[in-house]
């Protein structure tokens, strides 16, 4: 009698286990039905009925995870593409879909260890610029330029390459490297100002000041938007280059938005003294003490661009009241040099 129930309760576990494996079937193709008809979110529903009725049923699991992918439920996507893996799912179809979803989600480490799966699963896979992009995101710059220099030879036309290989450099000051790898990315994307402003950035960071205001009037050209920031770059740009009054212009124009910004003031009236424009440079040195009376420095500088007139006497006078305000200006009276400056 024992026997005969213990008998009974195995078939009833068979018939069980045998019903949840037709049901997980019965949803998987009901899903692949739906997705037929572009139905994305009944796609998702079908599949994940199937899922809760055979959690190892391995087409299940990928298809459910194409289905989050497709539905931009990236997590979701990528704990499916997983757990194939687990179940003997080592394809390459499998390893691409977890490397490019740990890349879109910023997990730089995975994406290095996907794309190298990837890489000894199909031979034939580009993964270069994925490892070499998820290594410059993790300020590993030692392997990050080797793999995107691999993935510049694989794919010569993706501009993106030799620009981040050139925000490399950037990021470890060597500008002259970083030069031709701007250019190549801008000779394929000719028109995108956001590198175009920022090699205008890295000449003004080698001191070739001809380029750098060659391509920050090209950024602006392009599209780039000019906001306070850029405005005051293009000035300091044309003073560089020794276009005083193209650079006051630009600085003129801000200052109308920004009329008590004493930073501004103060490159307004230094370039007008360096441009011997000293009535000028008076006139913006008492703006800065009018928001500011104790700018000791401005006071200063008003009694140089006096002298400098010609007006010795009222000159140290101003001089020597600044001095008593901060006698740390004491050693620019005997050196004769002006506080900042370009």
């Amino acid at each position: 009698m024992q026997k005969s129930v213990i008998t009974a309760a195995f078939a009833a576990l068979s018939l069980s286990a045998f019903a949840q494996t037709d049901s997980s079937s019965f949803y998987l193709q009901k899903g692949l039905d739906e997705k037929l008809k572009g139905r994305r979110m009944e796609v998702v529903k079908n599949l994940e009925k199937a899922y809760n009725f055979n959690k190892s049923n391995l087409p299940v699991v990928t298809e459910l995870g194409n289905a989050y992918f497709a539905v931009n439920f990236l997590g979701k996507a990528k704990e499916k593409f997983v757990q194939a893996e687990s179940l003997g799912d080592k394809s390459a179809a499998t390893y691409k879909q977890l490397m490019n979803l740990s890349f879109n989600m910023r997990q730089w480490p995975d994406a290095v260890k996907y794309a190298q799966a990837l890489k000894k699963a199909d031979a034939a896979e580009k993964t270069d610029y994925i490892v070499g992009r998820a290594y410059y995101e993790e300020e590993d710059l030692g392997k990050a330029i080797p793999a995107l220099e691999a993935a510049a030879k694989d794919d010569p036309a993706n501009g993106e390459i030799p620009h981040t290989l050139a925000t490399a450099y950037t990021n470890m000051q060597n500008f002259k490297q970083a030069i031709p790898q701007f250019q190549k990315a801008l000779a394929l994307q000719p028109s995108n100002n956001r590198w175009i402003y920022e090699l205008a950035l890295v000449y003004y960071g080698i001191n070739d000041n001809g380029n750098a205001l060659k391509y920050m009037l090209e950024a602006g050209e392009n599209g780039y938007r000019k906001d306070n920031e850029y405005t005051q770059n293009l000035a300091t740009a044309y003073i560089n280059a020794g276009k005083f009054n193209e650079g006051l212009a630009v600085m003129k124009e801000v200052l109308e938005k920004r009329p008590t910004d004493l930073g501004l003031l103060d490159m307004i009236a230094e370039t007008c003294y360096d441009a011997s424009k000293y009535d000028d440079a008076i006139n913006y040195y008492n703006k800065i003490l009018a928001v500011d009376e104790k700018k000791a420095e401005a006071l200063y500088m008003m009694g140089m661009a006096y002298q400098k007139k010609g007006q010795t006497d009222n000159g140290r006078r101003l001089c020597d009241k600044a001095i008593a305000m901060d006698p740390s200006l004491a050693g620019l009276k005997t050196e004769k040099k002006m506080p900042g400056g370009f």
